[in-house]
Order: C-alpha cells, then structure tokens, then sequence
C-alpha cells in the first residue's frame, strides 16, 4: 500500500504485524533512514542487515532471512540500504510466503514511479511505500518541531526555523542537533521544556561544522581555493564526509528546478525571489553564482554522480576524506568551465 505524509509516522511508530515489507525511497535518503530506525525501535528489534547485491545473487536468500527463527529468540528486522530493483525477485518472494518471522524494510534512492520494486510495494497489502521528498519553509519547521517532541523540546516556529536553515533541513542533522540542545537544557520527553534562542547560540552549530556543510557550495560555485582550504580543515577519521554529501545533494535539488526555469526563460532573479524563504538569504549570491555555471543536463550527470559517491562512502573500505576531496575538487574544476 502507498502510505501517505499523514499516516507514515503511525506506520513506523506503531507497525502492523501484517506488513512484511516497507519501501522507504525518494531524494531524501535521511529522512527514509530516520523513518526506518523509529521502525526498528516501534518493532522493539535488532537490525539485521543484508546487500542488495546478494539479494539480486540469490533472491531466496531474503525469503530465508526473513522466514528464519532468530538464533536468541529476540525480534528482527531485515535492513537493506542500498536498494533498488534489483531485490524485486527476492520481495516478491516474501510477500508470497505462507508466513514470515521478521518483516524487510528497504533504504532506497529516488526510484521512479515506473519502479517494479514501488509498483509491488504499492499494490500489496503485505507492504507499505513511502516516499521522502527534502522538506522546505513549514514542511521543514514541522520536522524540526517533530523530531524536537522526541527529545523533550518545546519550539516556536522561529527557533524550528533557525535549526531547519543550520542543519540544511537534514533530517538526521537535525536530530544530532537537538539532542545535544536537549542535553544542554536538560530536558527529556518525561520533562520537556521550552527550547530558546539563547540555547540556540550557546550549543548550536560551530564554525568548523559550518565551515563542513559549505564545502558543497564552495565546490559548485568552482571556488578552488576556498574548497581546498576547507578540505584541508577536515579532521581525519571524523565522520564529515557523509554530511557534506547530503548538503551537496540537497543544494542540487535546490538548483535543478530552478535552473530549468531559467532554460524556460525566467532570470535568475525572478527564480530565486519566488523561491521565498526555501533559499537562505546569506546562500542568495552563491545560489545566483552557481545557476550560471551549470545547466540543468550538467546538473544532472553531478547528482547521478553524487548518489554513487554517497554508496561509495558508506559501504567503501577506502578513505572517506580522499575520496570526498577528489569529487569536489573535479565538481570544482568543471564549475569553472562554465
């Protein structure tokens, strides 16, 4: 079944035994992880995870996974990130299963409508699908209010806005953001509190973490020096790389429809005015900088690349700061081919 922005969070807070598979895709690959773990902790299970690649090797292997008692008797939930069509077979083998122990639930990227994987997941009453769009102006204060409830905050519309702008309206940012401004005011869900601005300034992002979440812009505006000074900075075996992917992926989701507007032949004024509150009014001119050096068929080959970066960056045994700085640097590079 297609399950709607209204229904999601009771689907994964309070799962029905009945589903055996849930689909979580769309651009907003941190959001359908933070929906997946509120999943595991709803099912009261451990995760257990599995490849893609071995399900698309032997699609029975997952019809196995998840019909096989656990070996200490605890619940289960089988977890599969990355996934694309390429687990069909093997989803449709558990949704055909007379009875399952442990249901599936599977991370995917921005699968098309046309999907064999979304079409099945849709049409069963033994799955759930639900997509993850980036969220902006409200939509984006609503998370920030949301995922502050869990941890004992209390936020206005303002303060929600603020943290949604530093965190780029990363949903998993957000909540490293507002659990340690939990810590800071000592507030839980049994004792929530009120979350202020002056909390805000004590606790909230640094420059070195801005400094991180800039190098995405710096790259797509062909700035070389600033980018290279920023790589520089990164601390070895910190765990930035990631963060600065998603950044990289949410600026192009900012940029891809309005540089199509401009081919349409709107300016890039009049683009970026009605993009109100979405765009940042610190990121205004770099925002102006980078519709100019990239089209929107260049913009689509860096996104395609980005989403091989960011599997790369998880499931690579290879050093996530060289690999992360060889991409921005070549981004950089044809930036300034414009």
């Amino acid at each position: 079944m297609k399950v709607t922005k209204q229904l999601i969070a009771r689907t994964v807070d309070q799962p029905n035994p009945q589903i055996r598979f849930y689909l979580l895709y769309g651009p907003d690959e941190a959001q359908s992880r933070a929906l997946a773990q509120r999943l595991l902790t709803g099912l009261g299970a451990a995760k257990s995870v599995i490849t893609g690649g071995a399900v698309k090797s032997d699609p029975a292997l997952l019809g196995d996974e998840a019909g096989a008692m656990s070996l200490f008797g605890g619940k289960r939930l089988i977890w599969i990130e990355p996934a694309g069509d390429e687990i069909l077979a093997g989803v449709e083998g558990v949704l055909a299963a007379a009875a399952v122990e442990s249901p599936v639930v599977a991370i995917a990227g921005a699968l098309r409508s046309s999907s064999g994987l979304v079409k099945l997941s849709e049409a069963s009453a033994f799955a759930a699908a639900f997509v993850s769009y980036v969220p902006d102006g409200k939509d984006a204060e609503r998370m920030v209010i949301d995922v502050g409830r869990s941890f004992g905050l209390k936020l206005g519309s303002t303060v929600a806005a603020r943290v949604a702008a530093s965190c780029g309206n990363d949903q998993a940012l957000v909540s490293q953001e507002l659990q340690k401004l939990a810590l800071y005011i000592d507030a839980s869900p049994h004792s929530p509190k009120d979350l202020d601005h002056d909390a805000v300034d004590a606790v909230g992002t640094d420059e070195t973490e801005g400094d991180v979440m800039r190098l995405a812009d710096l790259a797509l505006s062909g700035d070389l020096a600033g980018l290279s000074g920023g790589l520089a900075r990164l601390i070895p075996g910190s765990s930035d790389a990631i963060p600065v992917v998603r950044s990289l992926q949410r600026r192009l989701l900012m940029l891809a429809p309005a540089r199509a507007r401009i081919e349409r032949g709107e300016t890039a004024d009049a683009v970026m005015t009605s993009m109100g509150k979405a765009l940042f009014w610190k990121d205004k001119a770099g925002f102006k900088t980078m519709l100019s050096n990239w089209d929107a068929e260049r913009l689509a080959r860096i996104a395609e690349r980005t989403g091989k970066l960011e599997r790369a960056l998880i499931f690579s045994h290879s050093p996530q700061h060289e690999t992360l700085g060889e991409e921005l640097l070549a981004i950089s590079r044809e930036a300034r081919r414009r």
